[in-house]
């Protein structure tokens, strides 16, 4: 298995990289709201879908041994929305300065606007853009020139963007889209140099690395385990690690849908190397935010 050795890593700290919150005023009156966007509709429309405030996703790292979180918005099928949802991530990393990172979401199909909204919010301390969800935003990622000036924004601010991606086959579920390892690969080769998470494990994208110029391509994308139990067999982490690298996998839970001490039990009962166990839960992503001991670098 290969083990990228750490460097002035805190081994003891924990960070999910994948966490969604909402403002109060939509987790508690989410009708109104999806009546007038597809994606809240597609995936939170039902009283079962979980969502939680910036004060519920401390209270559980709190409860299950998490020090960072990762808060993300989502892909906004209209453009009604996103900027009041990123204004309170962002009021969130102010009120847990030391707790959550924030990542704001854009409208990917108004370039102008996206350009505009990244540059508010990069002044209100976030630190990557996501989880963008291309195909309700209606955005072609195989063409990249489509969205040229905004990936060209996010590498100069050196942000990380986070996208939702999918299996191709398997089960149908809330939310699944249609982006998949055919779609993203695309956007990676057209942009080198673009810090990239791909969630849910990529899709599957990280068995592609068994191709030698996948691999090469994949230099500055990680993968994150959000929702992994509801979609892989656990050995998923030794066959990635083995096949890219334990240094390109994201401990991420995608928390409230599952809590978070469930996706870390799974991993810690894997009996992984020290070494492979603490850069994912910890490691790779404090490389990736620029984090030492708790603090951005």
């Amino acid at each position: 298995m290969k083990v990228t050795p750490i460097l002035c890593y805190n081994l003891a700290m924990v960070i999910d990289f994948h966490t969604h919150i909402f403002p109060p005023w939509i987790k508690n009156d989410r009708s109104k709201y999806a009546g007038s966007d597809h994606t809240l509709a597609s995936m939170y429309s039902s009283p079962k879908a979980k969502m939680a405030t910036a004060d519920e996703v401390v209270a559980s790292m709190d409860q299950d041994g998490v020090d960072i979180s990762v808060v993300l918005n989502i892909g906004w099928s209209s453009n009604e929305l996103y900027t009041a949802t990123n204004d309170y991530i962002m009021e969130s990393i102010t009120c847990y300065p030391k707790r959550l990172i924030g990542f704001c979401t854009v409208p990917l199909q108004s370039p102008d606007t996206a350009i505009a909204e990244i540059e508010r919010c990069v002044k209100g301390g976030i630190k990557g853009i996501g989880e963008i969800r291309p195909d309700p935003q209606r955005t072609d990622l195989i063409n990249g020139e489509a969205i040229r000036s905004v990936i060209e924004l996010i590498i100069k601010h050196k942000l990380v963007l986070l996208t939702h991606t999918s299996e191709p086959v398997g089960h149908i579920y809330p939310g699944k889209g249609k982006i998949t390892p055919d779609v993203i690969y695309p956007l990676i080769t057209a942009f080198p140099e673009l810090k990239l998470v791909c969630a849910h494990w990529g899709g599957g994208l990280p068995f592609y690395a068994l191709m030698p110029e996948v691999k090469g391509a994949l230099a500055n994308v990680f993968f994150d385990t959000a929702a992994s139990p509801f979609l892989y067999n656990p050995q998923i982490y030794r066959q990635v690690s083995e096949i890219l690298g334990a240094d390109k996998i994201l401990f991420g839970t995608d928390y409230p849908l599952m809590p978070q001490r469930r996706v870390i039990k799974e991993i810690k009962s894997l009996n992984l190397p020290g070494e492979t166990e603490e850069m994912i839960l910890a490691g790779n992503a404090q490389r990736l935010l620029g984090i030492d001991n708790g603090t951005e670098r």
